[in-house]
């Protein structure tokens, strides 16, 4: 069986077609090629696009805080843990005195 070849032009237009219409099954049928194909067309595009760009647009900074935000930072965490802590027991208090007012009400 001999493989057929495309040229990277008709790739491109079908890749782009593709991306515009959010079917690439439907681009496939209607040209007359395998949808498994172009879905992998379009896939190579992304990384080679991916693998052109410049090395500076890849960086990414990460947010460090200094050290007043970050106790600032583990203070409000305690207190978020110490509310949600109160909030489980409120929960479950809550629970029991339905379940001792209703003997009907059973939860699993």
């Amino acid at each position: 069986m001999q493989r057929k070849s495309y040229s990277m032009e008709f790739k491109q237009q079908l890749i782009q077609e593709a991306l515009e219409a959010g079917n690439a099954s439907q681009v496939a049928r209607r040209h007359g090629i395998d949808g498994k194909m172009l879905s992998r067309w379009i896939r190579q595009s992304k990384q080679t696009d991916w693998k052109k760009t410049a090395p500076e647009a890849k960086k990414i900074t990460a947010y460090t805080p200094s050290p007043k935000e970050f106790q600032e930072l583990e203070h409000e965490n305690d207190k978020l843990k110490k509310l949600l802590g109160e909030k489980d027991l409120e929960i479950a208090i809550l629970r029991d005195l339905v379940k001792k007012a209703n003997p009907a009400y059973r939860t699993k």
